[in-house]
């Protein structure tokens, strides 16, 4: 319920009817919620960068944050943020790239509770 309520994930219209039921709630609240999530989805799917609200920008404290390529550097940045930081950048990395670019790179696609992903090994020379 929380992560729904907080835009993190997103509800199927039957279920959310039944919430509204079991809690009292007017008929359609939690299909709003729905409604805005994918909105939210969709507005940083169109953007350039993530919600740089989100991203704290020492994560990127070697590099001037403005000026980089969120398109073409994915990879190295979502394994930063993979590995540095917190649950909240993580989602909004999922938001912003979406669930094949993460699996791809880092091997998984969950970050609730103890299901974060692992970096695969990346052997350097």
């Amino acid at each position: 319920m929380n992560a729904i309520t907080k835009g993190n994930r997103g509800i199927p219209t039957p279920l959310s009817l039944k919430i509204d039921r079991a809690l009292g709630l007017e008929e359609g609240t939690m299909h709003l919620l729905q409604a805005w999530f994918e909105i939210r989805q969709e507005q940083n799917r169109q953007q350039d960068r993530p919600d740089m609200n989100i991203i704290r920008k020492i994560l990127f404290w070697d590099t001037d944050i403005d000026k980089i390529n969120w398109k073409d550097q994915y990879k190295s940045i979502i394994e930063r943020v993979f590995e540095r930081g917190n649950d909240a950048e993580k989602a909004e990395m999922l938001n912003f790239y979406g669930k094949e670019k993460i699996k791809a790179v880092t091997g998984s696609d969950k970050i609730a509770g103890n299901q974060l992903p692992v970096m695969r090994n990346i052997k350097t020379n």
